[in-house]
This record gives structure tokens, C-alpha cells and sequence, in this order.
């Protein structure tokens, strides 16, 4: 059974740490190998206790707890496995970090999960304080939001069954978001459906850039999206001509028209329950079957509604050419 730490003062524990560690100098030049083992357990433990009283009492009061406060005020930030091994007090930091993940809803991912984001282009690495990519590794972490998210528990249960399953890398990642179209997916649930994998991000990227389903993320048009986060915004593909419009082109197109539909104005932040806007559209002035180009000049930002109203011949593309120019 693992141990727990005994909290005290800090200091306290310093001194008796010192006191430790200066009085096995005479087991080091008179003691067996064993006994200068067995002098080292007091040492092993008062360390463990000295840094499981870091964080007050008051503030967090199982390893479990001290982990998140410590994520918590690092937010945003990558965290060694080393220092949640000692805030915790115990070896088995990981599982505790698990929970938080799976039973609580925390969104904490691996340093590795997060720079398979960034290298498929759907984070960037200014997103969070770290200085060289090499050490976004599998025993590093960040929490990337501060808030819970109550439905997570649920969401884990479908992943595990979808992990099973014989589907390709590719269709695990899109049942799931099939499943929870609309909700914010951290990059640590969709590496865990394809255990092993390496090449899942950009599997995800594809969904959206090769086969047209609207999986957005905050660097490719998704403002309102935390770092770190993919959201199936409707459960529907674009059409085969607007699924080769490139990232970068698309997102120089919304952040010319300010992330807002040019013929009624609805945006993200405007989103509201009942409203049947629910995306942000690419419409080409002059259809890409007729030769139009996916450059800026000959898209614009619509929302889903005023798209089908173009397509249904309500608006004309002269009218999409005279907003543009407003």
C-alpha cells in the first residue's frame, strides 16, 4: 500500500531532512551496504512530506488535490512529471493525474500530445511557456483551461469503446466527434483512441482539409476555441469544392471578414441556443467548378444560413461582391 506523507511545516521538515543527511555520514564510513539503505528511508520519506507541505492545507488536502492546485497555478504552462511527483507526495502521480482527466473533467494533456498538435499546424507553440519543442514529452504536462468540464466522464466512457473497435485512426476520430458533435475535444482524448499511433493529428487535420468535415480548432478559424481543443461544429460535410480551400487561405479570409457571416453579421460569440446559425461558411464568389480560385479575392465568410440562402438563389453574387467591398 502506498504511503501517505505526513504534512508539517516546511521548515520543520527541512531541518529534520538536514539532520537526516549529516548524520549518515557515519553510516556511509562504518555501516553496511543495508544499513546505509535502510538510513536513507527516513530521508526518502521526510522529502516526500516536505513537498506534499508546499502547497498549505487549507488549499488542497490529497495528492490528488495538490496536483491540480499546482496545474492550476501553472495553467497554460508546461509541467514536469518530477514536480507533480513531489507536490503529490507519491511514486504514483500518473494515475492521479488520470483521474483528474477521465473522472473529473480536467483538461490536462501530455507535453507529446500537445506537440503533435503543434506540428500539424493546429496549435502554435507560443500557445503555451515553453521554450524549445524537445520538451513537450510524454512525462510533461499542461492543463489547458480552467475550468472542468462535467460531461468528460461520459465522453472517456465512448472513447474507450471506440478504441476497440477496428476502425482506422481516421474513423475512430470521427465517430467520437460524431458523438459529441459541438463539444470541445482536448488533443489527449483523441490520442488515446489510437493508442500507438503517431500520425492522429493529422488524420484529424485531413477530416477537415481532405474530406470536408467542419473540425475547427482556434488556429484554423476557431477564435472562441481554448488552445489545445478540436470542436466538430455540425455533423455534415462541406461540398467536394469547398473541401481544398488551404488552412492558411481560409484563415486569412475570416480574420479579413473579423470572424463574422458579411451578410448578417452573426459571429461565434453570438452563437445562442435555438439560433440555426451555427458555423462560419467559405463560399466562393465564382463557384470553383466554373474556375474560380481559392485565393482570398473570390471567398467570403458566411454563416450557415445565409451559405444555403446563396445557394437557394436568395443572394446573388453580385451582392456577395458589393459586401465585400462595404
Amino acid at each position: 500500500m502506498a504511503r501517505r506523507s505526513k504534512r508539517k511545516a516546511p521548515e520543520q521538515l527541512r531541518k529534520e531532512l538536514l539532520e537526516i543527511i549529516v548524520n549518515f555520514e557515519a553510516k556511509l564510513l562504518q555501516d553496511t551496504l543495508r544499513d546505509q539503505v535502510a538510513g536513507l528511508i527516513p530521508a526518502h520519506t521526510t522529502l516526500a512530506d516536505l513537498g506534499s507541505s508546499l502547497i498549505p492545507e487549507d488549499v488542497a488536502t490529497s495528492a490528488k488535490s495538490r496536483i491540480l492546485a499546482y496545474l492550476q497555478k501553472y495553467t497554460h504552462s508546461l509541467v514536469r512529471g518530477e514536480e507533480l511527483m513531489v507536490v503529490a507526495g507519491i511514486s504514483e502521480y500518473g494515475r492521479r493525474i488520470r483521474e483528474l482527466r477521465v473522472q473529473e473533467g480536467w483538461s490536462i494533456v501530455a507535453g507529446n500530445t500537445f506537440r503533435k498538435m503543434i506540428e500539424e499546424g493546429e496549435a502554435s507553440p507560443g500557445d503555451v511557456e515553453v521554450s524549445d519543442l524537445t520538451q513537450l514529452k510524454p512525462d510533461t504536462y499542461i492543463l489547458l483551461s480552467e475550468e472542468c468540464d462535467r460531461e468528460a466522464a461520459h465522453r472517456w466512457n465512448s472513447a474507450n469503446r471506440i478504441r476497440k473497435s477496428d476502425l482506422s485512426v481516421k474513423d475512430k476520430a470521427l465517430a467520437y466527434f460524431r458523438e459529441n458533435v459541438g463539444n470541445k475535444i482536448s488533443g489527449e482524448e483523441i490520442q488515446y483512441l489510437a493508442p500507438g499511433a503517431t500520425e492522429w493529428a493529422r488524420r484529424v487535420r485531413e477530416l477537415r482539409t481532405e474530406e470536408g468535415w467542419p473540425v475547427s480548432t482556434r488556429n484554423s478559424g476557431f477564435p472562441e476555441l481554448p488552445v489545445g481543443f478540436y470542436i466538430l461544429e455540425e455533423d455534415r460535410q462541406a461540398p467536394r469544392h469547398d473541401r481544398i480551400i488551404p488552412d492558411l487561405v481560409r484563415v486569412e479570409v475570416l480574420e479579413r471578414d473579423s470572424h463574422q457571416c458579411r451578410s448578417c453579421g452573426w459571429s461565434y460569440a453570438s452563437k445562442r441556443k435555438g439560433d440555426p446559425r451555427t458555423l462560419l461558411e467559405l463560399h466562393h464568389i465564382e463557384h470553383h467548378k466554373d474556375g474560380g480560385a481559392n485565393v482570398a479575392e473570390n471567398l467570403i465568410a458566411l454563416c450557415n444560413v445565409c451559405h444555403d440562402n446563396v445557394h437557394r438563389g436568395r443572394i446573388s453574387a453580385e451582392e456577395l461582391e458589393d459586401m465585400l467591398q462595404s
